[in-house]
């Protein structure tokens, strides 16, 4: 088996601008990416795990030999997907973070092709149809352009290549809504804080959630970027929602 490389698969990353990537985000990404993901066990009381697996699943219908994940974080998803291949493959992890790409190059597998990119997810310096399967978990509200992000996953995705989308949004049922707005304004900022001693992060975590669009905007624009076989399931009662589409 080859050892993990760490290359980049064009010929320069392009840097964003201040007006598609906000260095107020960026600052409070790079301060919390290294309690990143023991705070997200806590405040998701364990459920990020199933959701995630979920996501990496949903990315392996097709059998790709190669994954590209958007807002790739420390790499969670990319390395859930890997470790379900019995083959070598390829995982390409963007983020507009380099801290968080940093930790994800720190924990990755001795036995898979890895490549780790800063860079834009609606500017994706990838080529045209060039990779099986993309994946984005929690961080398409992050993007000021959800439409540019899915017309660029659009042109590198190979014919029928894979797009799955996970993302954390306001549930459908009055009581659970009820509750789940209590605690997105009162306890995920303060444990947030007390866990990453950053609680104006999670402030921002809380009204993302809450100002971001519905899944049935998202599915709109999927489907008129040209997308196929577009789907969209709640998870944990509206919690979450995991939307899978083809090219």
């Amino acid at each position: 088996m080859k050892t993990a490389e760490t290359k980049v698969l064009a010929p320069s990353v392009k840097k964003m601008t201040t007006k598609t990537r906000p260095e107020t985000i960026k600052s409070m990404f790079g301060e919390i990416a290294p309690k990143y993901d023991a705070a997200n066990a806590i405040l998701s009381f364990g459920l990020h795990k199933f959701w995630n697996r979920r996501l990496a699943k949903s990315a392996d219908k097709n059998n790709p030999e190669i994954l590209l994940d958007l807002c790739a974080g420390t790499g969670e998803i990319a390395y859930l997907w890997l470790k379900r291949q019995k083959t070598l493959k390829t995982a390409i992890l963007l983020d507009f973070c380099p801290e968080m790409l940093d930790i994800a190059a720190t924990r990755a597998p001795k036995n898979h092709e890895l490549s780790f990119i800063e860079g834009d997810a609606q500017n994706l310096p990838i080529p045209d149809n060039s990779v099986d399967a993309i994946t984005i978990a929690y961080g398409i509200r992050n993007v000021s352009e959800p439409k540019l992000c899915f017309q660029e996953v659009f042109r590198t995705l190979k014919p029928n290549g894979s797009f799955s989308i996970l993302e954390l949004t306001e549930p459908n049922h009055s009581w659970l809504r009820w509750g789940h707005t209590i605690y997105l304004n009162k306890l995920l900022p303060f444990l947030g804080g007390i866990i990453t001693r950053k609680p104006q992060a999670y402030r921002y975590l809380s009204s993302s959630i809450q100002a971001f669009v519905r899944p049935e905007v998202l599915t709109e624009h999927l489907n008129q970027i040209g997308f196929k076989n577009i789907k969209a399931e709640p998870l944990s009662g509206g919690i979450a929602h995991l939307i899978t589409c083809n090219k």
